[in-house]
C-alpha cells in the first residue's frame, strides 16, 4: 500500500488561507477526498474555500489563479489543495492527462512560490480510487495527505524565508 509510512503532519494553520480545488468526475471518490481535506484544514484552524472545476486537467489553471496575488487578479491564497481522479482507460488519454496535470501543478507551485497539495489520484481502476478516497473502508485518504502536505509546506517556506531575512 502506498500510504504506508506516511507521516502525521499536525500543523497550526491559523492565519492561513487555503483554496481547495476539486474536480467533478468520480463524484463518490471526490466526496471522500474533499471531506478529508476540509476536515484536516479545519482541525488545523486554516480558513478554506472550496472551488469545483470540471476535471483534473483544469486544476493547474485554477491553482494558478488561486495562488496569484490579488494585485494580479488572483485569490492570493497561501496554498492550494488540488484534488482529482484520473482512472486509466484503454487509450493514451490517461498518460496525457496525468502528465499534464502533474507538470502543470508543479509549474504553478514553483512559479507562485506557494505550495500545492497534490491529491490527484492516478489509478488503474475505480476500486483503487475508492481505496485512496478516505471513505469508510478505504485504506488511506489522499485528501487528508494533500491538505497536510500543503499546510506543512506553507509553514516550512515561511520558516525558510524568515531565516533568510534574519541573516540579511
Amino acid at each position: 500500500m502506498s500510504g504506508q509510512g506516511s507521516p502525521s503532519l499536525n500543523i497550526d494553520g491559523r492565519n492561513l488561507r487555503v483554496a481547495v480545488l476539486a474536480g467533478s468526475w468520480h463524484e463518490q471518490v471526490m466526496d471522500g477526498l474533499i471531506a478529508g481535506a476540509i476536515a484536516t484544514l479545519e482541525a488545523a484552524g486554516a480558513e478554506h474555500t472550496l472551488f469545483r472545476v470540471a476535471g483534473a486537467f483544469e486544476l493547474p489553471l485554477a491553482a494558478q489563479s488561486a495562488l496569484a496575488p490579488a494585485s494580479a487578479g488572483g485569490g492570493d491564497f497561501d496554498a492550494a489543495v488540488c484534488l482529482g481522479v484520473i482512472v486509466r482507460g484503454g487509450t493514451p488519454h490517461f498518460e496525457f492527462v496525468s502528465n499534464s496535470v502533474t507538470d502543470g501543478l508543479t509549474r504553478v507551485q514553483l512559479d507562485a512560490g506557494k505550495p500545492v497539495g497534490f491529491g490527484v489520484l492516478t489509478t488503474d481502476n475505480d476500486e483503487q480510487a475508492l481505496d485512496r478516497s478516505g471513505l469508510p473502508g478505504s485504506s488511506e485518504s489522499k485528501g487528508v495527505e494533500a491538505a497536510e502536505a500543503a499546510l506543512h509546506s506553507v509553514i516550512t517556506v515561511q520558516q525558510i524565508r524568515a531565516a533568510a531575512s534574519s541573516t540579511s
